[in-house]
């Protein structure tokens, strides 16, 4: 049997069922999301998928990440509401692909773990089951295990064995934003991982299975921080945009500045709007690195944790004045735009006990 898999918080459940009521089947998991986005999102979920999927001793093989066939087969249909017609076409586009990995493996039935999202519509999934398995010559199976409690089970066992449960579906879509989730998908251009996004998520859960590895006993607690996020930043001299970074954590009220440099310079501290703005030679002194250039240091980030600590250097603690780098400082009339979002966020935190 060829278990198309979405989630690990669906599959561990969904899995367990299965295996109890066909204890002769040999069960393969096929995990195939396309639609999930960002693509560090997609793996964040694989990987817990192949965690869950160890412990039930279940091979688990990953689909191709076609995010651009998804979105040309379900064209039109963005404004769909969710359990609409979009969704039953993601559905056949994901159970066709299900299908034809069955048949490449040889293998006659087919199922889905989406049977077990409390958001899905199980007579949707059975529609793309049975007109898939039709069209390709197979068998499939589409069980309830929602039904008599079985939803409060799922979600107690992915509690109990610390799962990723992510805040959204994965389709763009269908999403219903909160604001924080925005700010989860960002992803900067420099590849910097940011606190408590995707990226940062998989750090956290490749710990937890080396915890695991280890039996080493921990808890997974919530925790509140204020997180950060920069929307856009923007620095012209004499009305000319220049190379420029803006250190984790730089924010203002207004988003938008003006003030004059009346001499070269190695350094500017604008006291009326707390603004520390370095040439990149003042401030590769200060971080003690030894980057060649500017575009180097640009294409190598520093981790946040650095460029807090950077902070706490040159500001007190706990500062959110800009903290601009640009290449070199000359006399010129200086435009700083500033759109950053400063927020109240909850991530997970791994303690032992």
């Amino acid at each position: 049997m060829v278990v198309q898999i979405c989630c690990s918080v669906d599959s561990h459940y969904f899995l367990r069922c299965l295996k109890k009521e066909f204890p002769n089947e040999n069960i393969i998991g096929y995990f195939y999301d396309p639609n999930i986005h960002p693509y560090s999102e997609f793996l964040l979920r694989f990987e817990d998928v192949k965690r869950s999927a160890k412990s039930l001793n279940i091979e688990v093989f990953l689909g191709d990440y076609e995010i651009d066939e998804w979105f040309s087969y379900i064209k039109g249909l963005e404004n769909e509401p969710e359990r609409g017609k979009r969704c039953q076409k993601c559905f056949d586009f994901r159970v066709e692909k299900t299908a034809l990995f069955a048949k490449k493996i040889g293998h006659n039935l087919i199922t889905t773990t989406l049977l077990m999202s409390p958001k899905k519509s199980h007579d949707q999934l059975t529609k793309s089951l049975e007109n898939i398995s039709n069209k390709f010559d197979l068998k499939f199976i589409a069980p309830d295990y929602r039904k008599n409690g079985g939803s409060n089970e799922q979600f107690a066992l992915a509690k109990k064995d610390n799962l990723y449960h992510q805040n959204y579906c994965g389709c763009m879509f269908a999403m219903d934003f909160k604001e924080s989730l925005k700010f989860e998908l960002m992803s900067p251009i420099n590849n910097q991982i940011l606190p408590n996004s995707a990226d940062d998520r998989i750090k956290f859960y490749k710990k937890v299975r080396k915890f695991e590895e280890k039996n080493i006993k921990f808890q997974i607690l919530k925790d509140s921080f204020i997180n950060y996020r920069l929307l856009q930043g923007l620095v012209k001299f004499d009305n000319k945009p220049v190379k420029s970074y803006f250190l984790f954590n730089s924010h203002l009220e207004k988003k938008l500045i003006k003030f004059k440099i009346t001499d070269k310079k190695s350094k500017i501290l604008d006291l009326k709007n707390q603004i520390r703005l370095f040439s990149f030679n003042e401030f590769n002194q200060i971080l003690n690195y030894k980057f060649k250039n500017f575009d180097e240091f640009l294409n190598n980030p520093l981790s946040i944790k650095k460029e807090l600590k950077l902070r706490d250097k040159i500001c007190k603690k706990g500062s959110f004045s800009p903290i601009i780098i640009v290449d070199q400082i000359y006399k010129s009339q200086v435009e700083i735009k500033i759109n950053s979002k400063i927020y109240l966020d909850i991530r997970e935190i791994l303690v032992r006990i």
